[in-house]
């Protein structure tokens, strides 16, 4: 089994003005375990295809992490940032699924 070390995004909302909701991200590191470390391509209706990972990554989790694995986004794997599309608790772990590449909202003015 593979080591993982990497930071995990958490996503929270805020109401930053009466009626404005935004998004504010919060990274922690973990130390973990690749538990399947698998890659596919998908065909979608464009030009090029998209590539996804069905990697499963399991770490050790810390108080924070069970009161707010609801919110986690993403992981960051090899350089890229990844979508976590499932979390299994299993305590004292946690296995995150991760599908495809994460796409960061930026706010613009």
């Amino acid at each position: 089994m593979a080591k993982f070390y990497g930071k995990i995004g958490y996503c929270e909302t805020m109401e930053t003005s009466p009626g404005v909701w935004t998004e504010k991200i919060t990274e922690r590191d973990y130390f973990g375990d690749l538990v399947r470390n698998t890659r596919k391509l998908q065909t979608p209706d464009g030009v090029n295809d998209d590539i996804n990972i069905a990697n499963e990554i399991s770490i050790l989790a810390d108080p924070y992490t069970m009161h707010n694995f609801h919110a986690m986004r993403y992981v960051n794997f090899m350089g890229t940032k990844w979508k976590i599309s499932s979390v299994e608790v299993s305590y004292p772990r946690l296995i995150l699924t991760v599908g495809g590449v994460y796409n960061e909202q930026t706010n613009r003015t």
